[in-house]
């Protein structure tokens, strides 16, 4: 059975669209009213969705679309198709259930079916990785992440546990939940865009060495950086030491890879198209931005600034979900010939591309005007308008048509 990879990366891309749309309703409700709309409601099932359904799905997508390239031929793609199914399928439901009920019977069934099926991915994906003809660093990655999807559920059944019992406390919630998002951000998300990055290097250059190294600087720095998202704990000094440690090894770690593309580039250029390198690139600039303001954070003062101010943290979150990861992906999509050989497509990814820019910038001065108490005149006016733009490209680029058969 061939693996359908055009079409799966097209589902994906419906599903981001689904996702934009979802934010231009949400910006459209802090406007005007929207009775039959519950403002919670739909934000969880927006996350959720964009977890699930638009970068989970993505990254198993290309991370199988890597095993097809590297086994030996004894792989079952059908095993696959139908994990995807199966993600795919909770990611619905969970775009269905949480709009309509918030977290209730229905929204926690189809969360917990995510976790199941991310577990059966990780165990099937880590096997099959172990017989791929070709091992390079990127493979290191690619376990990582699985294995961080998998660990992040820890978080997750930890709410669970305290909303069954209704023993909630508030560090011990926000703990959980942050658990939860880092191990997903900066594990499953991360490490798996790192592995398709750094397999590409590996198969252009002679720096495998190099590579290793830079992967155990980022595998060391994970957990320690947990902390980071939970300064505002009672940590010992010893814990509080190990996370400006892990902060510098991962600004390091990507200063380090920086200067090997630099050094590298005539040959990597060569095999990647200029779409792809520009989207690439604003991904690179966005995780430089992000990790040089993890560094910042292990100021206390500044941590508790940050944190204090909720549009400085969907700021933040959006340059994570958005400039680094949606960016990468997009990139790695637009590295196919498909996508390339369509006008619609690449126009929409300059567009989308532009928004997350443009939407990031309004995000930082309203957070930065947040922390003096200055209100920004229209500027929920002008977000709503970015989030038109990226709804906008991202339709463009689910419009894309099929050029060539299935390889």
């Amino acid at each position: 059975m061939v693996f359908p990879l055009f079409r799966w990366l097209k589902i994906c891309l419906a599903n981001l669209l689904i996702v934009a749309a979802l934010g231009v309703i949400l910006r459209y409700k802090i406007l005007f009213p929207l009775p039959f709309v519950d403002q919670k409601h739909l934000l969880h099932g927006h996350s959720h969705f964009a977890f699930a359904g638009w970068i989970t799905q993505a990254l198993m997508v290309l991370l199988v679309h890597y095993l097809i390239k590297y086994h030996n031929g004894a792989l079952s793609y059908k095993k696959y198709n139908r994990l995807l199914y199966a993600n795919l399928f909770t990611a619905y439901g969970m775009l269905v259930a949480f709009p309509i009920e918030g977290y209730g019977l229905f929204s926690i069934i189809f969360s917990t079916a995510s976790v199941l099926v991310s577990y059966f991915f990780a165990f099937s994906y880590w096997r099959d990785l172990d017989k791929a003809t070709v091992a390079n660093t990127g493979a290191s990655w690619f376990k990582a992440a699985v294995f961080f999807n998998a660990f992040s559920s820890l978080g997750v059944f930890a709410l669970t546990v305290m909303m069954v019992a209704k023993v909630i406390h508030q560090n011990w919630y926000l703990a959980a939940e942050y658990f939860y998002l880092h191990f997903q951000y900066n594990g499953w998300f991360f490490f798996a865009c790192m592995g398709l990055f750094t397999a590409f290097i590996s198969r252009n250059t002679s720096a495998e060495n190099t590579l290793k190294k830079i992967f155990r600087l980022f595998a060391f720095a994970v957990v320690p950086a947990y902390f980071l998202s939970a300064l505002w704990m009672n940590i010992p000094l010893w814990v509080y030491l190990l996370v400006i440690l892990a902060a510098i090894a991962q600004v390091a770690g990507w200063a380090w890879l920086i200067l090997l593309v630099k050094k590298n580039r005539n040959a990597l250029n060569l095999k990647i198209s200029p779409v792809s390198k520009y989207i690439l690139t604003c991904s690179g600039i966005a995780l430089s931005v992000k990790l040089l303001l993890q560094l910042g954070s292990t100021i206390p003062s500044l941590s508790d600034l940050a944190f204090g101010f909720r549009p400085i943290v969907v700021g933040y979150l959006h340059l994570v979900l958005l400039g680094v990861v949606s960016l990468f992906i997009l990139g790695s999509i637009f590295s196919e010939q498909d996508f390339l050989k369509s006008k619609k497509a690449v126009a929409g990814i300059f567009i989308f591309s532009g928004a997350v820019i443009v939407n990031e910038l309004l995000l930082m001065v309203q957070g930065v005007a947040a922390m003096g108490y200055i209100s920004i005149p229209f500027i929920n006016e002008m977000l709503l308008g970015a989030a038109l733009i990226l709804f906008t490209g991202a339709l463009l680029m689910a419009a894309t048509k099929k050029y060539f058969s299935e390889n």
